[in-house]
C-alpha cells in the first residue's frame, strides 16, 4: 500500500480523495494527534442525567417483574394488559441515538479522523457496555466524559477518568461492592466485589501475563471498596466515596502496602500506569489496532520504550506509533474493516450525513457489531479473524447492495475508487466496478472490494 492510501485507511477512516494528503501522509496523521476537532457535545444528554433515567427504569422493570410473578400463569400474563412502554426507556433510547448520531457524524465530517480512530481504541480498551438497566444511556457519556478529555494526555490521567467514572463502576460492579470487615459489611450480607479489580489489572494495565496474582485481585478489590455512585432518588450521579463501605486496614498490592481510606486508588493508579508491563501491554493493543493482527517486537518495542520514558504521556505514545517506519510498512498484512469502522469509511468517503441513526445501529447489529454493547470488557475483537463469519460477510454484501441502490447517483463509483485508493486499486478491481450492470452495483462493490474492507 501506498504511504497516502495506509494513512487514509490504517489509520483513519478512508477519503474522498488521498490528492489532499499525498504530499506529506505522515505529517497529515501525526497533525491530527497534536491539533484535534473537538466533538460538540452540546445538548446532549450527560451521565448524571442518564443514572437517574436508568433507575427510574430499573424500577419499572422490578415493579413490572413483581406483577408478572403475581398474575401467576404464563397465560394469565399473556391476557394481562401490558403496559405502555416505559417514558425512561423512550427517553434513554431517543438520547442514546442522538448521541450516536453525533459521534457518528464527528467521524463523516471531522478533519481528524486519524483522532477519531484514537479515541475509538481506547473507549474499546475501557469498555463499559449497556448490557443491564444501570448502564443504559451511559456509553455515550463515558466516551465523551472519561476518554475524550484524556484521551493524548498523561496515561495515568486517563486511567484514573475511566476507573472512576460512574459507569465504570456500575458495568464492573464496584459501586455495589462492600469491605467485608467494613461497618456496612458487618451489617449486610452482601460482600466484596472483585470484577473492577482484575479488569484494571489484566485488561487496563498489566496485561494477562503482567505478573499478578490472585491475591492482588483480592487485595486490590478491597482497596476500592468505597468508591461508589449516587444514585439515590433526585441523588446528583456523581462518584462518591463512602467510608462505611470501605474495607479498613492497610492493602498490599504487588508488593506494595497502601494505606486505608481514598488516597490509595491515585496512588495505586499512579503506581500501574509506570509499571513496565503496563507499557508493554499498552504498545501491543495499539499496535494491533492501527497495524497488524500480529504486532512487530520492534514496534511494540520502540512505542513501550516512548510509554516509558515519557510518563506515559499519551501525545508522545502517538508519535512514537504514527511516525515509526514500521508502521508504515505497505507489505504489512492489513487488517479487516469492523462493522463500525467499514460502516463510518462509507459515510465519508461519500461525504453522505448519518441522518438515520437507528438504521445504522440496525444494520450493525445485524452485522455482529451492536454499538454500546461489546460483548464482555474486553470490548470488541481486534483481529481481523473475529469479523469474517460467513453470515456476518453475507449481510454486509446485502447492505452494500442497498446502500449503492440508494446513494447511485451522490457519486460515480469508478472516479471514487480511483481517487480514495489511488494506485492501491488493483486492475480486478477496477474492472469489476467498470463493468458493473448499474451505478448502484458499482458503488457496491466498490465498498465491498478488498481495498476498501481492509486497511
Amino acid at each position: 500500500m501506498q504511504a497516502a492510501t495506509l494513512a487514509a485507511h490504517r489509520f483513519g477512516y478512508s477519503e474522498p480523495s488521498l490528492r489532499p494528503l499525498s504530499a506529506d501522509p505522515r505529517g497529515w496523521v501525526l497533525g491530527q494527534m497534536r491539533q484535534p476537532a473537538a466533538l460538540d457535545a452540546a445538548g446532549l444528554m450527560g451521565s448524571a442525567e442518564a443514572i437517574q433515567l436508568g433507575r427510574r427504569l430499573l424500577q419499572t422493570v422490578q415493579t413490572n417483574r413483581a406483577q408478572t410473578q403475581l398474575l401467576g400463569s404464563a397465560m394469565n400474563a399473556a391476557i394481562a394488559p401490558q403496559p405502555e412502554p416505559d417514558p425512561a426507556r423512550r427517553q434513554l433510547r431517543a438520547a442514546s441515538l442522538r448521541g450516536l448520531q453525533r459521534r457518528w457524524q464527528q467521524v463523516v465530517a471531522t478533519p481528524t479522523p486519524v483522532y477519531e480512530r484514537w479515541v475509538l481504541f481506547w473507549a474499546n480498551h475501557f469498555t463499559v457496555a449497556g448490557t443491564k438497566a444501570a448502564l443504559v444511556g451511559l456509553v455515550l457519556p463515558f466516551e465523551r466524559e472519561a476518554i475524550r478529555p484524556a484521551a493524548t494526555g498523561p496515561f495515568v490521567a486517563l486511567l484514573r477518568a475511566a476507573t472512576l467514572h460512574p459507569a465504570m463502576l456500575l458495568y464492573l460492579d464496584n459501586a455495589q461492592s462492600i469491605g467485608p470487615h467494613s461497618r456496612a459489611g458487618l451489617r449486610r450480607s452482601k460482600g466484596l466485589n472483585e470484577n473492577l479489580a482484575r479488569e484494571l489489572l489484566e485488561l487496563h494495565t498489566l496485561g494477562v501475563n503482567g505478573g499478578y496474582t490472585q491475591t492482588d485481585v483480592t487485595e486490590l478489590a478491597k482497596l476500592l471498596t468505597g468508591w461508589t455512585v449516587d444514585r439515590s432518588e433526585g441523588g446528583t450521579g456523581q462518584v462518591q466515596f463512602v467510608a462505611t463501605l470501605h474495607e479498613p486496614g492497610p492493602k498490599r498490592v504487588l508488593g506494595k502496602t497502601y494505606a486505608e481510606g481514598p488516597q490509595a486508588l491515585d496512588a495505586l493508579l499512579r503506581d500501574l500506569s509506570r509499571h513496565p508491563s503496563t507499557a508493554r501491554h499498552i504498545a501491543t493493543q495499539l499496535v494491533r489496532h492501527f497495524v497488524s493482527d500480529e504486532p512487530a517486537p520492534a514496534l511494540v518495542d520502540a512505542v513501550a520504550a516512548r510509554f516509558k520514558s515519557s510518563d506515559g504521556d499519551l501525545g508522545a505514545v502517538a508519535d512514537a506509533l504514527f511516525s515509526h517506519e514500521l508502521a508504515w510498512r505497505s507489505d504489512t498484512p492489513p487488517k479487516f474493516k469492523r462493522p463500525e469502522e467499514w460502516l463510518l469509511s462509507a459515510h465519508r468517503v461519500l461525504q453522505l450525513p448519518v441522518t438515520q441513526p437507528e438504521r445504522l445501529l440496525q444494520s450493525l447489529t445485524e452485522m455482529g457489531q451492536e454499538v454500546g454493547k461489546a460483548p464482555s470488557p474486553a470490548g470488541w475483537p481486534d483481529r481481523s479473524a473475529d469479523w469474517l463469519a460467513p453470515d456476518a460477510l453475507w449481510k454486509r454484501v446485502a447492505w452494500a447492495g442497498r446502500f449503492g441502490n440508494e446513494h447511485a447517483t451522490r457519486v460515480d463509483a469508478r472516479l471514487l475508487a480511483t481517487q480514495s485508493l489511488g494506485a492501491d486499486l488493483r486492475e480486478d478491481t477496477r474492472l469489476h466496478i467498470e463493468r458493473a450492470e448499474s451505478s448502484g452495483q458499482a458503488l457496491a462493490l466498490c465498498l465491498l472490494s478488498p481495498e476498501f474492507q481492509r486497511r
